[in-house]
């Protein structure tokens, strides 16, 4: 019964420490229950509030059993009608002998709540609850946004699994079009060999997620190494090696290996890194799972910072792919966990008569339809500027410290944040900084990204928080950024990535520029009997 006790406790207890719902929830040293089944049942019950709420209101148990509050009976019926195992207490429990006693009355009000939605299957009802939740608007829950999957083309490609694991899903033409039934494919117009399922479908239990063929990854996190190594054409002709210097759990390595697998011969190889040794872990056996070993070598706890760019190993890395620590305010359910639609309390009625009276503070939970969890939504929550600051220093660290690479032609920036000082303000530091300038690199232009990319149209924002000055970077640059903003009809979570390529003729002019400066007596000729000029080193 601590399964049920430990939900509640998570549902109602304010959250001390950051993080998403699902690291606190793992993190946490007070559950007794495992955090698996806690996160599992919290996230599942939330995808069926709206119609247990109904179910449990009209069956009218609340008013019968005196020992359920609102929230436990949510679960409680939960696990009584959806789940595979039943109530998971002995069937001696109390708790659990005060739904079973309603058991009959129970079923038959969930079966007239399918009948009124005119629902044949436990799939087709799960997609109806979904669309009602939508249309209601409320807050913005993972539940409610598609499942994007990539396609590791290491292992295996879109069109096989379009005839293997698809093979029964109808194929829709819009991400809206997921909701209206529980085995729809979308096939997505920006990242090739991207696709999105159904809200709710599980693929975790399927032999291509399983074997590393398939990778559950957000949509926007494919962006940053599609746009460094672009479309098929550009990713064949690929030359020089790759770095992923804030790499775990994975997900870009392995997408950087997937987009390198159609080169001839051995390719470039990706130095991939993350400085935490327990981080480290996870990545390694991400990439032998997707099968990536033969192209990746993982530095691990290797802190990015440390490295030397003029170390021998890295003498042919031309691209580095770069999604360091940031805020993370773009992520759905980061500061504000599922809010789960309860039944009405039968103290509600009598809340005038005992408004005077001490109450326990459990009580309260019954005096709301909403649980409304940690510290609140994400809109409420406010922006800690003084941590900003000093994630956007490190970042802009990081982008700099890869601008020094001697080979390098191409760098991406990515953050899951939505704060305009974590993005564009650092693209801004970046173009500005000395070895920008010294060494040629400039914003990588629309025109120039990969062309579904280029078809993007939410892009960058010269201003975030009121008060805060505008950002330093004309139209142009702002066109280059691209952002995705939680919360819209993309189905994606918020996100910001920016690409930066090293321009060798603007190199050469910076160079010409500063000897005529020097010496301006030669007014552009070399002298045969001096070196040759090979500019300033780092």
């Amino acid at each position: 019964m601590s399964l049920y006790y430990d939900a509640v406790s998570v549902l109602t207890t304010p959250a001390s420490t950051g993080g998403s719902f699902k690291s606190r929830i793992y993190n946490s040293k007070t559950l007794k229950s495992s955090p698996a089944q806690v996160f599992a049942l919290i996230t599942e019950a939330s995808k069926w509030d709206v119609l247990l709420k109904e179910v449990i209101e009209n069956a009218g148990i609340l008013a019968l059993e005196p020992k359920l509050t609102p929230l436990l009976a949510l679960l409680l019926v939960h696990d009584h009608l959806l789940s595979k195992n039943g109530i998971a207490a002995p069937a001696s429990h109390p708790l659990r002998q005060a739904v079973e006693r309603h058991k009959v009355r129970l079923k038959g009000e969930f079966t007239k709540a399918r009948v009124r939605r005119a629902c044949v299957s436990l799939d087709d009802l799960q997609a109806a609850v979904l669309r009602e939740k939508k249309a209601a608007g409320g807050s913005v829950s993972e539940a409610l946004y598609p499942r994007w999957v990539r396609i590791n083309n290491v292992k295996t490609t879109l069109d096989a699994q379009l005839q293997s694991t698809f093979a029964s899903y109808e194929r829709v033409d819009s991400l809206a079009q997921l909701a209206e039934g529980q085995h729809q494919l979308y096939v997505d117009v920006n990242v090739p060999d991207l696709v999105a399922v159904s809200p709710g479908i599980d693929l975790s239990s399927s032999p291509a997620y399983k074997q590393g063929e398939l990778i559950l990854q957000d949509k926007a996190s494919c962006f940053p190494a599609y746009l460094l190594l672009g479309d098929r054409d550009t990713c064949t002709q690929w030359e020089g090696d790759l770095i992923d210097g804030c790499a775990a759990p994975g997900n870009k390595t392995t997408h950087l290996a997937s987009l390198l697998s159609r080169q001839p011969g051995k390719g470039p190889v990706i130095f991939s890194m993350d400085a935490s040794p327990t981080r480290s872990k996870t990545l390694q056996k991400m990439v032998s799972l997707a099968d990536a070993d033969k192209t990746v070598t993982v530095l691990a706890g290797q802190d990015f910072l440390a490295l030397d760019p003029t170390d021998s190993r890295f003498e042919r890395v031309s691209g580095l792919l770069l999604d360091p620590s940031c805020s993370g305010s773009g992520i759905i359910g980061r500061d504000d966990v599922p809010q789960l639609v309860l039944p009405a309390s039968p103290e509600k009625s009598k809340k005038t008569e005992t408004r005077g009276k001490k109450r326990k503070r459990r009580d309260d939970e019954r005096d709301s339809d909403t649980v409304t969890p940690g510290t609140g939504t994400q809109s409420a929550a406010p922006v800690d500027t003084q941590r900003l600051t000093k994630l956007a220093n490190l970042q802009t660290h990081i982008v700099e410290h890869a601008l020094r690479f001697p080979a390098a032609k191409r760098v991406t920036y990515s953050t899951c944040s939505i704060h305009v000082q974590e993005n564009e303000s650092v693209v801004a530091r970046v173009l500005a900084s000395e070895v920008a300038k010294r060494r040629g690199w400039r914003i990588m232009r629309r025109d120039e990204q990969p062309e579904g990319l280029r078809k993007w149209k939410h892009r960058g924002v010269r201003s975030g928080q009121t008060g805060a000055a505008a950002v330093d970077l004309s139209d142009e640059e702002l066109d280059a950024c691209l952002r995705c903003w939680p919360g819209d009809d993309e189905g994606t979570g918020g996100f910001f990535v920016a690409g930066f390529v090293r321009d060798e003729d603007a190199v050469r002019e910076a160079d010409s520029s500063r000897i005529d400066a020097n010496h301006p007596e030669r007014s552009g000729k070399e002298d045969d009997d001096e070196e040759e000029w090979e500019g300033f080193s780092d």
